[in-house]
């Protein structure tokens, strides 16, 4: 029960972070989501893009982080840690996650200004012209945010599991 209850956290966490991300993102440029997504929803209002995208883009990596975590934080017969202890090392990895995306949906728009990159076609002829920086800041927002957060996630399920040496205890 109480490995469900970290699968269920992290689920609701990745969850939260996709929704408060999608919203950010969809009102930089809500063609990513109306033209570079699947018509998935018949809407183009950012708010309901966010929600959406928030639930169906975050739901899988909460689960993956979920079910890595539950094994790193209770299997075996090492001691397990509780739900309450990892709040902390999760909430870190999305803020660490949340500033990289900041960070990379900023280079990518900078970068796009300066002709340093550009938005090819299909893509480039379905988006409007004056809109191809704010999608590429998108663009690199989001990728930011699931290769860090997967790669923060490995580094978080290793980081539980060693802190649950034995040895640790004396």
């Amino acid at each position: 029960m109480r490995s469900s209850a970290i699968v269920l956290s992290c689920i609701f966490a990745a969850i939260s972070y996709g929704i408060g991300h999608d919203q950010i993102t969809a009102r930089v440029c809500v063609e990513y989501f109306t033209i570079g997504h699947p018509p998935i929803f018949a809407t183009a209002d950012p708010t309901l893009l966010g929600l959406g995208w928030g639930i169906i883009a975050t739901w899988w990596v909460g689960l993956i982080l979920g079910l890595g975590l539950a094994i790193a934080a209770r299997g075996g017969s090492r001691p397990p840690r509780s739900v309450t202890s990892l709040i902390g090392p999760v909430a870190e990895l999305l803020a660490i996650t949340a500033i990289a995306a900041l960070a990379m949906g900023i280079l990518g728009y900078a970068l796009a200004q300066l002709g340093l990159i550009e938005l090819v076609n299909p893509l480039a002829s379905d988006v409007p012209q004056r809109k191809h920086a704010a999608f590429l800041a998108d663009l690199w927002a989001h990728s930011a945010s699931y290769f860090v957060g997967g790669v923060g996630g490995i580094v978080v399920m290793i980081r539980v599991w060693r802190s649950r040496r034995v040895d640790k205890l004396l």
